[in-house]
């Protein structure tokens, strides 16, 4: 596969281990509600399905239960009060991001996290992607690829020299529907029986260090 001009990444799970904050959150639901907390390992394997999900994990409450709504609110504004308290960028990619970056080559985040914490996170991690795209930027979100085109277009690079890497099915659907290589990483936040090897990716890196390696023989030292 060609080398790309452009990385665009998922955020949670694929650039950002943001999954401590959220289990924070995700607890400090629970602990309103009177009950102990989950273990991580639970918790983490649905950061990348959002707030409702982690709701439905905490209190078993789908999205039609009347107190739903508020007990998402609780947990977003909790994670709010601390989106990086513990969240960092994963230790091998912030060497990636500083090669590309030397040879001023863009790169990119389209996550479906809101922009309210989205680019608070980004913020206090020092991160400076040339575009930034989030749920509510766009009157869709992945896997529809409008929010992927777009970015493409404020890095102005054609969506065929983007790579868009990720940790979930929607992520490779998005990037097929935008014409951009799919690159699926298996060291985020997956499913306990979900194999990312099954998704319709044109790459497939079991780690953050296979990801890099692969990137980095091509961007220099």
């Amino acid at each position: 596969m060609a080398t790309p001009r452009a990385l665009l990444f998922d955020l949670d799970g694929t650039l950002v281990d943001t999954a401590p904050d959220l289990a924070r959150a995700t607890n400090a639901l629970r602990a309103h509600h009177g009950l102990v907390p989950l273990p991580y390992p639970m918790i983490r394997s649905q950061v990348s399905n959002g707030g409702s999900a982690l709701v439905m994990l905490a209190l078993g409450f789908e999205q039609a239960h009347p107190q739903h709504d508020d007990a998402r609110q609780f947990l977003l504004e909790a994670y709010g009060q601390a989106v990086a308290e513990e969240s960092r960028v994963f230790a091998p990619l912030e060497r990636l991001l500083a090669s590309w970056e030397a040879l001023r080559r863009p790169w990119g985040i389209v996550t479906n996290k809101p922009r309210a914490y989205a680019a608070p996170l980004i913020d206090a991690l020092g991160l400076v992607p040339g575009a930034l795209l989030c749920a509510d930027d766009l009157s869709v979100k992945k896997p529809a690829p409008e929010p992927l085109w777009e970015a493409a277009r404020r890095l102005e690079v054609p969506p065929e020299q983007c790579w868009y890497i990720g940790d979930h099915l929607r992520d490779m659907q998005a990037a097929r529907a935008a014409g951009m290589p799919a690159v699926a990483v298996g060291y985020g936040y997956i499913e306990e029986g979900d194999d990312f090897h099954d998704w319709p990716a044109d790459l497939w890196f079991e780690t953050s260090e296979e990801l890099v390696k692969a990137l980095l023989p091509s961007t220099g030292p």
